[in-house]
């Protein structure tokens, strides 16, 4: 029988039309939304890099004529095109904006935004509402971004034409660094809120694309608890902005209702998630407000899509205004009209002695936006933007009206008044940490304006100005460690606990600095201070020895003995499961004192989640096994290789060893302190079956399926790995035959890169050159050439952020933990 007779006669390619396209709904997510999404760790893979593998950004920028760019960028400030006309002749207003919405969205809880990627140039940032017409700005700068090509990343020419632009309206910046490199694909990884369109949940929200105006997506109701001024007024965490879809908070006042007290109480919520005190707050806003305008000539109903939603035609950018010109004295933006100051391209302290010389009344703009207007008629005018001898009253948000309305602002708008040098020079730092504030240690700071003073927010570490131990140092002083008074768990476990603070995001924690010997790190429940400081005694005799036993200037640091501790910790485990190998160290960390600790922000960095210990704190509201991806993607792995580093693989249970606070969960072995594979064996066995121990399910017995005993217990972080489908794969790869070899090796490579993921040098880390975007390696390293005989925290290289660290980061490791 023929294949035509098989089929019918008919065409095997029958159909008359298409009904989807690779990626068409439903997907699954649409059939499985409450999955596990662990492709989420994969993002920006090396296919998405157009660069070489071999590309250094660093040493790229370091051979570009910065002053040369910067005169570039000068000559364009000055200019105005027809098809975007600069206001008052001088698009420094504009650039300003562009560069501070693009830092500002950093928080300091989590660590993610900021500039460091130029994640404004993807959605879902770069169609905020809040970013309207920023689009026109990035198009102004594309010449020179185009003539200096892969020398200036697109995140360090935003900062640095931010810095031009106060530079050409007289203020005097105080420094630049270069060094972000660019993301190459949207960050799907930060949580910007639970509103979706118009505001709802979800899950209740209708489908778009809409056009994104301010009521389908600036909202703010399923953020905030309690009301304005109320004892449980508070905002949801990890987030900073007011509204879903703007920067900082609503210019028109807390929930748009123009009272200025509230707005205060807003602006102290926001800036403060940003990492911001009461007087850089008032300095960025009042310094911000002396430049420019806002513009609000039509109803923000008329205006088209934004960028992500615009025609193919428009080619990125959106925002049609369809009135008038559509730009110049008819441009659109927040909705609010007006400039603050009389000469609004001229650095001066206008701002503040208009606001406080003058009474404001409520106004609205043509746009129908709140806004304030002075009561005396015969208060200064401001002139037109592009129209000559026209002038207009001077306007106020009531965001500005908050500044002198709150005791606490007002008091240091009246210091800014009586001393401009000093507002001049707070505005000048506020501006510098805002812009840098994501870009981690000094020591990846590129460029020749970098300052020379070390800010406590850089989180600062001595110099190391001693000499380095060496092999024979290194040799000796594992075996007194592994000699000493501790256990293999306990050494592991404060390693771990220094080196995992360190997040992508923005570069802060790690080992380096030994700050898990100071407050708060060493209170922190999660590092169970008892053994902890037990173990750092040790190691503190350990040193004292070795430093008097040296006739040069020899020393080991604290740092460094936490993780070679670690390091013995783990060779000793694998060497008891008959595996032998050598897990690489590399010394040059120093210690950091309590001065050079800024106690308060440090305290973020304390884990909501740590999956890997088995740790959920009470506040959270995150399901474990999403905060335990989300604690994966914070130091930068994605699967396969988190899974070896699973404090699992053979915990060490015994009451000598340190437990988590859920105590010995996750213990599925019955070899302690040995680095096996018998979580996987065990984890993925048809002889045993899980049941829950708690309504909540959030804890589990594993129980013989014939004589109903129980074997072990473990938490839902733990159960992923054999219930998710392909984390599943995963666990039953290392528990398959030549499983527990792969795994030791494995783990061995994933614990260096969690030991050295704070390092300004660049190590040998793993295969995968592209950073994770979302969590992303913000620096400029990740395709740097890797030294591996270069000391740790050598200024000018940097620390990559390989791929394929989940599977044996998180599943060889609960010998140390439990």
């Amino acid at each position: 029988m023929s294949e035509e007779i098989k089929i019918g006669g008919k065409c095997p390619f029958a159909g008359d039309s298409v009904g989807g396209v690779a990626g068409s709904e439903p997907t699954t997510d649409q059939w499985w939304p409450n999955r596990l999404k662990v492709e989420l760790l994969h993002q920006n893979a090396p296919q998405a890099n157009p660069e070489d593998p071999d590309f250094d950004y660093a040493k790229a920028f370091s051979e570009l004529d910065l002053a040369a760019v910067k005169q570039d960028i000068k000559a364009l400030l000055t200019s105005s095109a027809d098809w975007w006309p600069s206001d008052y002749g001088n698009y420094g207003p504009q650039m300003i904006r562009m560069a501070w919405h693009s830092a500002g969205t950093y928080r300091i809880a989590d660590g993610r935004g900021g500039a460091g990627e130029a994640m404004q140039r993807f959605a879902p940032i770069n169609s905020w509402w809040d970013n309207g017409n920023i689009d026109k700005s990035r198009r102004l700068l594309w010449p020179i971004k185009q003539k200096y090509g892969a020398a200036i990343s697109w995140a360090d020419l935003i900062v640095l034409t931010g810095n031009c632009s106060l530079e050409v309206m007289g203020f005097p910046t105080y420094g630049f660094a270069g060094g972000r490199i660019d993301a190459w694909e949207p960050d799907n990884l930060t949580y910007w809120g639970p509103e979706a369109w118009y505001g709802k949940k979800i899950e209740d929200a209708p489908r778009g694309p809409f056009e994104g105006h301010p009521d389908q997506m600036v909202n703010r109701d399923l953020r905030w608890t309690g009301e304005a001024g109320d004892d449980d007024y508070d905002l949801e965490a990890p987030l900073a902005a007011s509204n879903s879809n703007l920067i900082y908070v609503d210019p028109e006042g807390s929930a748009k209702k123009g009272i200025p007290e509230d707005s205060a109480a807003d602006i102290r919520i926001t800036f403060g998630r940003m990492a911001m005190n009461d007087e850089e707050t008032v300095a960025l806003i009042a310094g911000g407000h002396a430049f420019g305008k806002s513009h609000g000539m039509t109803p923000p109903d008329q205006i088209g899509f934004a960028p992500e939603g615009a025609p193919m035609e428009s080619q990125g950018l959106g925002w049609h205004n369809p009135r008038g010109k559509g730009n110049a004295e008819d441009t659109m933006t927040n909705g609010i009209e007006g400039s603050w100051t009389q000469n609004p391209t001229q650095w001066d302290n206008s701002y503040l002695e208009n606001l406080f010389k003058f009474e404001w009344e409520q106004t609205r703009s043509p746009a129908g936006a709140l806004q304030w207007t002075p009561v005396d008629k015969n208060a200064p005018r401001t002139p037109d933007a592009h129209l000559e001898g026209v002038d207009h009253p001077l306007m106020m948000m009531t965001s500005d009206i908050a500044l002198k309305v709150d005791p606490a602002y007002r008091k240091i708008c009246e210091k800014f008044l009586d001393d401009f040098d000093y507002f001049t020079d707070a505005f000048a730092r506020a501006w510098y940490k805002l812009t840098h504030r994501d870009m981690g240690p000094k020591t990846r700071y590129l460029g020749p304006e970098v300052p020379q003073e070390d800010l406590i927010w850089q989180d600062p570490i001595p110099a190391v100005d001693f000499e380095l131990v060496d092999s024979r140092d290194i040799a000796e002083l594992k075996a007194k460690i592994l000699g000493a008074d501790v256990s293999v768990s306990q050494l592991a476990a404060v390693a771990w606990g220094a080196a995992s603070t360190f997040r992508t995001s923005d570069k802060r924690g790690g080992a380096d600095g030994a700050r898990i010997r100071l407050a708060p790190m060493k209170d922190w429940p999660v590092n169970n201070p008892d053994d902890l400081a037990h173990v750092l005694g040790v190691l503190e005799g350990i040193k004292r020895d070795f430093d008097g036993a040296q006739s040069g200037n020899k020393k080991v640091s604290l740092a460094d003995l936490i993780v070679l501790g670690g390091c013995a910790a783990v060779e000793k485990a694998a060497q008891d499961a008959g595996v032998t190998l050598e897990v690489p160290f590399t010394p040059g960390r120093n210690d950091a004192t309590a001065e050079q600790t800024d106690e308060q922000t440090f305290r973020w960095l304390e884990p909501v989640s740590d999956g890997f210990r088995t740790s959920i704190a009470t506040t959270s509201t995150t399901t474990s096994r999403r905060s335990r991806s989300s604690s994966t993607a914070r130091p930068c792995w994605v699967s396969p290789r988190r899974s070896g580093l699973h404090w699992s693989a053979a915990c060490g249970c015994s009451t000598s060893t340190p437990r988590a606070p859920t105590g010995s969960t996750a213990c599925f072995t019955d070899r302690p302190g040995v680095l096996t594979n018998d979580f996987f064996v065990n984890l993925t066995s048809p002889d045993f079956e899980w049941k829950k121990v708690d309504d909540e399910g959030l804890t589990f017995t594993l129980d013989d399926r014939h004589s109903g005993e129980t074997k072990f217990k473990a938490t839902r972080c733990d159960l992923i790995f054999g219930a998710n489908a392909q984390l599943r794969q995963l666990a039953e790869f290392y528990a398959q035959k030549g499983g527990h070899e792969k795994l030791v090796k494995d783990f061995a490579k994933a614990w260096h890169k969690v030991m050295m993921h704070d390092a300004s040098t660049s190590e040998a880390l793993g295969d995968d050159p592209a950073p994770a975007a979302g969590s992303a390696v913000r620096n400029a390293s990740h395709a740097h050439t890797v030294d591996d005989s270069a000391p740790y925290g050598v200024s000018g290289r940097f620390s990559t952020c390989p791929g394929r660290g989940y599977a044996s980061i998180l599943l060889g490791s609960n010998f140390v933990i439990l």
